[in-house]
């Protein structure tokens, strides 16, 4: 169901995965045969596409994406909702049955192309250090909202989110001043090297804080962006295989 939503919202999901081996890949008819790869796909005539399902559904499908879109429903309460619902349910059934189309086509293009397992890869591991860091930053009661109410929860998110954000952004400020000073220093600063370099760390990060007031009022000194390493080299590099959507 992810994948579907993901796909009527206008996202290419493409999420690392481990365990395809014991996924179920799908046919597009019952006559589908592969010559190299049709034991994918289970046995013959089975694990087909039900076509007939998603077009009588496609009015409502389409619907649900544009609530999502529009805000009327969070795209997690539609999930949860999903999920809950009855499997006899048209509607999650459709869902379900787009979602097998475009997860089948997925794992095909997952294992064909390398040079796309190596972004997908590198994507993710980037999303995992940026939770992990968050989760770090968010220690106060290792990590559990304890509040029922719906706004506070939403409030500590988003207020952790707030502060993992200005922590990463300090870090970067610290980082280009370093790498300022090495180069008034006469050394040469490969922009792939420094591609390398993580934001994320948590060392220098004191959580509990020293807090003085009397720095409240003080306007810090606005920030440089720029730094003097050509990164024309990283921006021209073109991708060895197709676009993918950030979904996670």
């Amino acid at each position: 169901m992810v994948f579907t939503l993901a796909h009527l919202l206008g996202f290419d999901l493409m999420p690392r995965i481990r365990n395809w081996k014991g996924l179920t890949f799908y046919r597009p008819s019952k006559k589908s045969e592969y010559v190299h790869i049709d034991a994918l796909f289970g046995e013959p005539r089975k694990n087909v596409v039900d076509w007939d399902l998603i077009e009588s559904q496609f009015r409502h499908l389409m619907r649900v994406a544009v609530s999502v879109r529009e805000g009327v429903i969070s795209s997690a309460t539609l999930l949860k909702r999903l999920r809950s619902g009855s499997h006899k349910n048209a509607t999650y059934t459709a869902f379900r049955e787009v979602g097998r189309v475009i997860r089948t086509v997925q794992l095909l293009r997952y294992l064909t192309d390398a040079p796309l397992r190596r972004r997908v890869t590198a994507a993710t591991n980037k999303v995992e250090s940026f939770n992990r860091f968050s989760q770090w930053v968010g220690f106060g009661n290792q990590g559990v909202i304890a509040d029922n109410d719906p706004v506070e929860q939403e409030k500590a998110m988003k207020f952790n989110a707030l502060l993992t954000n200005a922590a990463i952004f300090h870090n970067a400020l610290d980082i280009a001043e370093i790498v300022r000073q090495l180069l008034e220093e006469g050394w040469e600063i490969d922009p792939e090297d420094l591609a390398q370099v993580s934001p994320y760390v948590t060392e220098r990060i004191k959580r509990f804080g020293e807090y003085s007031t009397h720095e409240l009022a003080i306007q810090p000194e606005a920030y440089d962006p720029k730094l003097d390493v050509d990164f024309t080299q990283l921006r021209d590099q073109k991708p060895a295989a197709s676009g993918f959507g950030t979904a996670a």
